[in-house]
């Protein structure tokens, strides 16, 4: 038990670099093609891929549609997921919004993120079934 709980965890931890590397540089990227204070733009590309990846690999593996061993499972969704999704940035952008006073910044990036975040969701979940054909 505790050998695979340590390949688990391993998984996990590789998963995570990846993820986080991820999101440094694809946020970089978004501001240096939107600008500094467009920079948020990479965060929705992030939530709403995040979204479609965490949707597509869990579909795949708990449907029995491809067979997924545990570690990489973990290492896609807890770990790159986990650390390549920023909700909690999500957060802090959209009280700077607030705080600007932009409230229709503040609802398009709020409820833009949770709308085409969903879809994001549907269309994982969609490939992933559809890739059995």
């Amino acid at each position: 038990m505790d050998f695979l709980r340590g390949r688990l965890s391993l998984a996990v931890a590789i998963g995570a670099i990846f993820g986080a590397l991820s999101r440094f540089y694809i946020t970089e990227f978004a501001k240096a093609i939107f600008g500094k204070d467009l920079g948020f733009y990479g965060t929705f590309l992030i939530n709403v891929s995040g979204c479609f990846l965490i949707a597509y690999i869990l579909t795949l593996a708990f449907e029995n549609i491809r067979s997924i061993s545990p570690e990489l499972r973990l290492m896609t969704t807890t770990g790159f997921c986990g650390a390549y999704t920023t909700f909690s940035t999500y957060g802090l952008e959209s009280k700077g919004f607030l705080d600007k006073g932009d409230i229709t910044m503040l609802l398009i990036y709020w409820v833009g993120s949770a709308i085409v975040g969903m879809i994001g969701v549907q269309m994982g979940v969609f490939l992933a079934r559809s890739s059995i054909q």
